[in-house]
């Protein structure tokens, strides 16, 4: 009975999911938005009442990860799908069958890469403590970034939405880019905490600090330099483990 309650949390984090696509799909970003940040939210807790309350199993760890191949997965696809659609001026699936324009398909090689991602989490005994790769939902908040830039209208026609959003060659590169992070080996910091003591969670509370001073500064333009900081800071912590 004590597995409901992750589980729930995990068919939540699913949901969400399904309909944060058709909302992007439709152009209803501020709904996708407030929808993959629930997803997240119920995903972060789904683990923690699963270890909480001692109900790990084998069915938990298979739904979580076919929950977050649709949030974590398919959704950052989507919305690279969208925004390819929008800076060639189409307007959804049948015009690109119309003018042969097959290029925003190509939004959707994040989510293959989320799949082998999350396939090769479920094999790999070394990703109990920290994560080899950049974790689905970090992967996915770095692109909730675009739709809130076009919810932002106070960035219209300013160099960041036309020169860095419309431009094919940069949303085509991050999609590149982050496929590669997700099935990197790159060790990157876990955000379990086993225990609450300075020494063994510093880079742990430095990324959570970082975190919120970023978003009191920088709002919706925050999770890209969260992102960064929380690669570099894993980095440091790996290049420390190996020198001690």
């Amino acid at each position: 009975m004590r597995s409901i309650i992750p589980n729930t949390l995990t068919s939540l984090n699913l949901f969400c999911g399904c309909i944060a696509v058709l909302s992007f799909l439709n152009h209803f970003y501020y709904l996708g938005v407030l929808l993959i940040i629930v997803a997240t939210v119920a995903d972060f807790f789904d683990g923690f009442f699963a270890r909480l309350l001692e109900v790990k199993s084998n069915l938990g760890k298979e739904l979580d990860s076919l929950a977050d191949m649709v949030s974590f997965g398919f959704v950052p696809g989507t919305i690279i799908y969208v925004a390819l659609c929008k800076s060639y001026d189409l307007n959804g699936f049948v015009d690109i069958l119309e003018n042969k324009n097959y290029i925003p398909f190509s939004g959707f090689l994040i989510t293959i890469f989320s799949a082998l991602r999350l396939a090769k989490f479920n094999i790999d005994t070394r990703q109990s403590n920290s994560f080899i790769g950049l974790p689905t939902p970090a992967n996915t908040l770095f692109f909730v970034t675009i739709p809130l830039i076009w919810l932002n209208p106070s960035l219209e026609g300013d160099l960041l939405h036309e020169v860095i959003l419309d431009n094919k060659v940069f949303l085509i590169a991050i999609t590149v880019i982050f496929s590669y992070l997700l099935i990197a080996e790159l060790p990157l910091i876990a955000l379990k905490f086993k225990g609450f003591g300075l020494k063994q969670n510093i880079y742990r509370y430095s990324v959570i600090i970082i975190g919120v001073v970023s978003i009191a500064i920088f709002k919706h333009l925050a999770i890209p330099i969260i992102l960064f900081f929380y690669i570099t800071l894993s980095v440091v912590e790996e290049i420390q483990k190996r020198k001690g």
